[in-house]
């Protein structure tokens, strides 16, 4: 009984929504995520150059 609730709700869903739209969101956050990983990935590098050539000013 569990499993034809599950394709009922799927088929309504695949009926409210256009596959347009949701390719759209998941590219959407696909991109998010990337921005997030790469801002991190610079930041880091420069943090690991800043230690590696002395920056800071610490003596």
């Amino acid at each position: 009984m569990k499993a034809y609730l599950s394709y009922i709700f799927i088929f309504f869903v695949a009926l409210g929504l256009s596959s347009c739209e949701v390719i759209g969101g998941i590219f959407k956050g696909g991109m998010w995520t990337g921005v997030i990983l790469v801002i991190g990935v610079i930041a880091v590098v420069i943090w690991a150059l800043s230690r590696l050539f002395g920056g800071g000013g610490r003596s």
